[in-house]
């Protein structure tokens, strides 16, 4: 190994002995330095940070002015023009506690440190803790306890308020963002939320849509907000995907959103609208007694388990007939909507399991209610937005492998959907490295 190599993996250097023991000697009673002299808002920690900073500050305008503090006549300022001008108080927050710190100046103003910039209040890393706990849900009046006990931080409402509202530019460029040409698999759904506007409190519906890229891999490509659903509405939605880039999806999987078949019959022709199965079996449900749902939801798993749509028309007529008398709107929406119900059956098991049902985004939904529901009401539409969008930057993080058996998935789409795959999909000398 090279000496160069060898200087190269070199740890950073630590603190001499000699420093940390003058340091811990200020501290130390009988020989123990208590938890509190440590970590405490006046600790070692606290001060030796604050110490670092203030000298950090003073080292960065020596080297602005290029000569060090009381060096006005050495031969390094003669004729320079500046010269240092005092002191400016600043408060700073930091994950432990407020420091005090003064920020030097210089006569003809160009000083701008590097480490604690003009303006800034906080050190980096402060914003993250803020934002980590708003999108665990909790309100802006318990994250300002939950800072003043933990870290002996007083912070106001509105500098919280600040911080929440400096994501509303990531949230407009996430929802922005350039999406892929294909997605094989969309799922779409919806959750409600209470939105106060003009001294009323309304119901609005979050709808959320989820793709499975051609890695397998689940991605949520945007949420909108809105009061009333219908063609109109997911014509937009539809248009603004479009807009961003997808070209081509082959199965849209839905719970019965009004206006939305219509839509995507206008936008993409050749996708396959899919209705969710378990959506529809509660639905139905809701019409049996509690004695019986155990029975009927035996006998409706037999129509979409069957292996074909003619034998799942087959059991439907069965169900029917054994249960019409008592229960005659059991079955009411498979007649109605039984095209939307059907596509399923043209696909192996494989695609099947993924389709037939909306898990992929009730899962996320669960977790987003988790997170709405300490709020009773939201004041805007921004405000929930910036909440949910926190919440699924958490919840992506995990979705780092591809959905169960995606490579067979996938070879049975390039069976299907040939003349619609990329080219380079399954062509290894035309892939990107």
């Amino acid at each position: 190994m090279t000496m160069a190599k060898k200087k190269k993996e070199k740890s950073p250097a630590a603190f001499p002995p000699a420093v940390l023991d003058a340091i811990l000697a200020q501290h130390t009673v009988d020989g123990v330095v208590t938890s509190d002299a440590m970590f405490g808002s006046e600790g070692v920690l606290q001060q030796l940070t604050k110490a670092l900073v203030q000298r950090s500050l003073e080292g960065e305008m020596e080297h602005h002015l290029g000569y060090p503090k009381h060096g006005e006549r050495s031969p390094e300022a003669h004729g320079s023009g500046n010269a240092r001008n005092g002191a400016t108080p600043k408060q700073i927050q930091g994950k432990r506690g407020q420091y005090s710190i003064e920020v030097p100046r210089d006569r003809i103003g160009e000083f701008e440190p590097a480490i604690i910039k003009k303006g800034q209040r906080r050190f980096d890393g402060f914003d993250d803790r803020i934002l980590s706990m708003y999108a665990r849900g909790l309100s802006v009046r318990e994250i300002q306890a939950h800072l003043e006990e933990i870290y002996g931080t007083e912070v106001s409402p509105d500098l919280i308020s600040t911080v929440t509202d400096g994501v509303m530019d990531e949230v407009r460029a996430w929802q922005n963002r350039p999406l892929d040409a294909l997605y094989p698999i969309l799922y779409l759904d919806a959750l409600h939320i209470k939105i106060r506007r003009d001294g009323r409190v309304s119901m609005h519906a979050v709808y959320l849509v989820i793709g499975i890229n051609m890695q397998g891999l689940k991605e949520v490509l945007g949420l909108w907000v809105s009061e009333h659903e219908g063609a109109k509405f997911w014509m937009n939605v539809l248009t603004e995907l479009q807009n961003r880039g997808v070209q081509d999806v082959f199965i849209a999987c839905v719970d019965g959103l009004k206006g939305f078949p219509e839509a995507f019959a206008a936008l993409y022709p050749r996708t396959q609208v899919q209705l969710c199965l378990v959506h529809l079996v509660r639905a139905s449900l809701a019409y049996v007694s509690y004695k019986e749902r155990k029975a009927v939801a035996a006998d409706l798993r037999t129509i979409y388990q069957a292996a074909t749509a003619a034998e799942a028309w087959a059991s439907l007529e069965t169900v029917d007939a054994q249960w019409r008398d008592r229960y005659p709107h059991l079955l009411r929406a498979w007649r109605t909507h039984w095209e939307r119900i059907t596509p399923m059956f043209e696909y192996p098991p494989v695609i099947r399991k993924l389709i037939y049902t909306t898990n992929a985004i009730e899962s996320l939904n669960m977790s987003l209610r988790k997170v709405l529901k300490p709020r009773a009401s939201f004041p805007t539409e921004d405000a929930a937005c910036k909440l949910l969008y926190l919440a699924l930057r958490n919840i992506q993080k995990k979705w780092t492998m591809p959905i169960h058996d995606w490579g067979q998935a996938l070879a049975t789409f390039a069976i299907l959907f040939e003349d619609r795959l990329p080219a380079q999909t399954f062509d290894p000398f035309t892939q990107n490295s």
